[in-house]
């Protein structure tokens, strides 16, 4: 029984033939008609290859094919008519679209090489279903020094009920920690209450928080529960505290104090049972000294005390990140996009980050859009790349280099085949696939 499946698309039906005369091993062929059964065949999800047969020039191609080719995790061939290889934007778009093309009429050896390599590709790039393990806790990404310290940090704060004031730059993941300690506390299944100090006019926010009753003023239609009381049984996560104005200051720490609220407009004291974690980019204990924080709503917040490392601080991390959100964004990249060019990676890597984890997410989603390359580039991202920078070559690095070359202009030559392009160079094939294996080459 063939154990390898492959999806022929025929709307003309005149493959069927021709594939059982080449008799290729160990492939067995589903074909059919329409687009609506292709992908009610690949919905079962045992087949490995797609096949596409082009017949004639049509936007059919880049419209509807690369419809049912982006959603699913296969390597596509197009088998093309005789004179379409030269026709209007059939080859750009075969060539973007598919792993491999075959012109007809077609012969066997090439076929079955192509359908080998194709199988043997989805199969490396699908041997775990599951995403690849990057390092990181907590939800978060990073396995650097920094973010080992964070993670023993909240490993401690997460079992107790205090109190917690994150420290960290704009843009570095202050909120994500919140979302852990609440995430992985007794205060789990309560809700999670977030409110940015500094997004909000400073006449609302004493109503945003301790909420309001019907005609308490102007506008007040109806009663509202405010952002503490929304968090009773769990966490009020006060974002930007720094920027919360002296006089709620006042109203905050009775709060704290006294675990009461009461309405505006209202005199009912209403008991609350709420952990409260604040986060500021700002340097409280300078704007203290400086008369613009309560210095006693200070050290009611800062029982346990978080700081989260801004990036170029975690540089290492960096890749790691950049994968994530890649994997995250899979459903919005450009269809051709596989991945970052070795130069974006370490373009990044060398890039400052002053807007942290969200200018990253920012540039890699943007890139992941609107390149228009297979491998992301340093200038998709819009950052410089440092090659101009990098320091001359080694005499290893130099051998490594011209080997490359000889080896993939052989195996560009011989069509990939292993053994002939070994026989070419005068080595054995065991040494020539550690050649590859070293200098990473890609068959």
């Amino acid at each position: 029984m063939s154990s390898r499946k492959a999806l022929v698309v025929d709307r003309g039906g005149a493959i069927c033939g021709v594939l059982r005369a080449l008799e290729l091993q160990d492939w067995d062929f589903q074909i059919v008609s329409s687009l609506d059964a292709a992908r009610r065949a690949l919905s079962g999800g045992s087949v490995s290859v797609g096949l596409v047969v082009l017949d004639s020039v049509s936007s059919w191609l880049e419209r509807e094919i690369e419809a049912l080719i982006s959603h699913h995790d296969l390597e596509w061939i197009a088998l093309l008519g005789p004179g379409l290889l030269h026709s209007g934007t059939i080859p750009a778009a075969t060539l973007r679209l598919f792993h491999d093309f075959h012109s007809m009429p077609l012969e066997r050896e090439r076929l079955q090489f192509s359908l080998g390599h194709a199988y043997g590709k989805v199969q490396f790039c699908n041997r775990d279903s599951e995403p690849p393990h990057v390092g990181g806790r907590y939800g978060m990404t990073g396995a650097s020094p920094r973010m080992l310290q964070l993670y023993r940090q909240l490993d401690k704060v997460v079992g107790v009920d205090a109190p917690v004031l994150i420290g960290g730059e704009s843009g570095s993941g202050k909120e994500l920690v919140a979302r852990a300690i609440h995430q992985h506390s007794v205060r789990a299944s309560g809700p999670f209450i977030a409110m940015n100090c500094g997004a909000i006019a400073p006449s609302l926010i004493h109503s945003e928080l301790f909420g309001y009753e019907r005609g308490a003023f102007t506008g007040a239609a109806q009663r509202k529960v405010g952002s503490i009381e929304a968090a009773s049984g769990g966490v009020l996560f006060l974002d930007e505290i720094g920027d919360l104005p002296l006089d709620l200051q006042a109203s905050l720490l009775r709060f704290l104090q006294e675990k009461v609220i009461t309405r505006v407009g209202s005199t009912e004291r209403i008991k609350v049972n709420v952990r409260v974690i604040a986060a500021t980019h700002v340097d409280l204990a300078r704007a203290v000294a400086e008369g613009r924080f309560r210095q006693d709503l200070y050290y009611r917040l800062n029982v346990l005390h978080l700081n989260v490392p801004p990036l170029r601080e975690r540089r290492e991390d960096i890749p790691l990140l950049a994968e994530a959100i890649f994997a995250d964004n899979q459903h919005q990249k450009s269809p051709q996009v596989r991945g970052f060019s070795s130069e974006a990676v370490q373009a990044m890597v060398d890039h400052p980050w002053p807007g942290n984890v969200r200018e990253l997410m920012n540039r890699v989603q943007q890139a992941m859009i609107m390149t228009e390359h297979k491998f992301i580039a340093a200038s998709d991202l819009g950052l410089s790349s440092s090659e101009g920078n990098v320091a001359a070559p080694t005499l290893d690095e130099l051998r490594s280099s011209v080997e490359r070359e000889v080896i993939e202009t052989s195996l560009r030559k011989y069509r990939n085949n292993v053994s002939e392009t070994a026989r070419q160079l005068g080595i054995s094939r065991v040494t020539l696939y550690r050649m590859i294996d070293r200098l990473k080459i890609i068959l």
